[in-house]
């Protein structure tokens, strides 16, 4: 009986055995599936996580290559930057040693205009000395004049009994007489009231020619022959030469000594009717262009010694400023 339950038990619990194995193994597997599952599903989530890493990393990179390639050009703009900085730095330099050469130069420029002036300055006295002198030698042969016109009029007056002036002096500084003070119409011959007149001219000139100062200045003293336009040129032209002739011989006639020691200078020329002084044709205007004139001329050669001298004097100064 014992043996039997025995066999019984011992068989009950080869049954209970088997079951209890095979919920360990299916409990085992399951976990290693859950397992696998979990490693699975891991993976698969560091698979996507790797992806997405992987992805962020070209982005990454994409954005690291852009910026170092913004970086590159950023150092080549510098790099430029800077040659243009150090370019435009040495052309300051440049332009800072052209100024101080400009101030250089624009002091010396300065100087050289300062030593202009003071030439100019000194050429202005120069030229006023040589203008007056020129206007002293101009002014001679009407101061001339003058003297003769004064010693007239001191001996005969200034008019005749017909109010007419004996002598005056005209805009171009010549000694004017007039026609009819001298010669009758149509004629040549000195008349009387004029001898007088002309005797009194014939000792002026002496007088004036007697001063050396005066004498070395003139060349000639032109009397003139001036008739009006009527009658026609050929007839104007001897009749004015005819009356300046008589007025020459006269002079000589009349004081011999004029003629011994100053015949030299005097000289008759014919002016027809070509320089009148009334261009009208009132019998006034006739009578004013039929007249004598007289003109001292001057010697050329005083005039152009004056301007030799100057020059001499300047070429001098200038030879010595070398």
């Amino acid at each position: 009986m014992k043996l039997r339950r025995h066999r019984e038990r011992h068989r009950e619990e080869e049954e209970n055995f088997w079951p209890a194995f095979t919920d360990m193994i299916s409990t085992v597997v399951l976990i290693l599936f859950f397992l696998v599952l979990v490693f699975y599903m891991e993976k698969i989530i560091t698979m996507k996580t790797l992806s997405a890493l992987k992805d962020q990393l070209a982005e990454t990179e994409i954005v690291l290559n852009q910026k170092s390639e913004s970086l590159t050009e950023t150092e080549e703009n510098l790099s430029i930057s800077r040659l243009e900085i150090e370019s435009n730095i040495l052309e300051l330099k440049v332009l800072q040693s052209e100024l101080e050469a400009g101030k250089d130069d624009l002091k010396l420029a300065q100087e050289a205009i300062d030593d202009q002036k003071s030439i100019i300055e000194q050429s202005n006295d120069e030229l006023a000395s040589l203008r007056s002198k020129l206007e002293g030698i101009a002014l001679l042969r009407v101061d001339v004049l003058e003297k003769v016109k004064d010693s007239i009029e001191e001996e005969l007056g200034e008019t005749n009994a017909s109010g007419e002036a004996l002598v005056s002096i005209g805009d171009n500084g010549n000694i004017i007489i007039n026609e009819s003070l001298v010669f009758d119409t149509d004629s040549s011959s000195v008349k009387e009231s004029g001898k007088q007149l002309l005797d009194n001219l014939a000792i002026a000139f002496e007088n004036v020619l007697s001063d050396p100062s005066i004498r070395e200045n003139i060349d000639a003293i032109s009397i003139q022959g001036h008739t009006d336009e009527r009658a026609s040129q050929e007839y104007n032209r001897e009749l004015s030469a005819r009356r300046a002739y008589s007025v020459v011989n006269y002079l000589m006639k009349s004081n011999p000594d004029l003629a011994d020691d100053f015949g030299s200078y005097f000289a008759a020329s014919a002016y027809s009717e070509f320089r009148p002084l009334d261009l009208g044709t009132s019998d006034a205007a006739y009578a004013k262009n039929r007249r004598i004139e007289i003109s001292v001329i001057l010697k050329d050669s005083h005039v152009q010694n004056v301007i030799n001298t100057y020059l001499q004097e300047s070429l001098d100064d200038f030879d010595a400023n070398d």
